[in-house]
């Protein structure tokens, strides 16, 4: 019986994980291939679709050069993978599953931009749309490609109050971000971590404390 679960929550993982990865690479793609940087379409008032490219993490977000940024990312889905895979063979929730695969899913997802899209497609510029190139020919080398971000939505656009100091009169926007697909999964998993699995956190810690005493 638990052979029997630990494979059907391996698939489901399986399928989960390729499943998003289809979604967010056909997106991803489409956009790049169809958008000049910085288009946008107006959806309604408060969703866009509306092309950037990033050399940060998730939402834009910047801390580390873009290779030093991109070999984090590598180290990190090879630790989350490792632990989901510990996971698998032991005592387990279904949806802590889903909720580690689309946590590792969508940091794959982001990855893949960096590794390959510099290297197989052109550049975008606000004035062209960009396109194939033969592999390893495109506008960056491995692991330096730019992540590719779409979904906007400027859910409150208003101005600061004068009296605000420093900002009184600037524009205010909730939420700023743009995002993509893998960005979207990544939070929604880390936040159903947070709120639902908080007894499997402290066993995330155990599994690693027991990784490192066993070698």
């Amino acid at each position: 019986m638990k052979k029997n679960k630990i494979l059907s929550d391996g698939v489901l993982a399986f399928i989960l994980i390729a499943v998003i990865l289809l979604i967010d690479q056909f997106i991803k793609i489409e956009v790049k291939t169809h958008f000049c940087l910085g288009e946008s379409i107006h959806i309604t008032d408060w969703f866009y679709i509306s092309f950037v490219e990033n050399n940060g993490m998730a939402y834009g977000m910047t801390f580390f050069n873009k290779l030093v940024l991109s070999l984090f990312r590598l180290v990190a889905i090879t630790a989350i993978g490792w632990y989901l895979r510990q996971v698998l063979r032991q005592k387990h929730t279904t949806g802590y599953i889903v909720v580690l695969s689309m946590i590792l899913a969508g940091a794959v997802g982001n990855i893949l931009d960096s590794m390959f899209y510099g290297l197989i497609f052109e550049a975008s510029t606000p004035f062209s749309v960009a396109g194939f190139v033969p592999f390893g020919t495109g506008y960056a080398p491995f692991l330096q490609g730019k992540v590719v971000d779409m979904f906007y939505f400027p859910m409150i656009v208003t101005t600061y109050p004068s009296w605000v100091p420093f900002k009184g009169g600037d524009e205010f926007i909730f939420f700023s971000p743009v995002f993509n697909f893998a960005d979207a999964c990544i939070s929604v998993g880390i936040v159903a971590l947070f709120l639902f699995y908080r007894n499997e956190i402290e066993h995330l810690s155990e599994t690693v404390k027991g990784a490192f005493r066993k070698k």
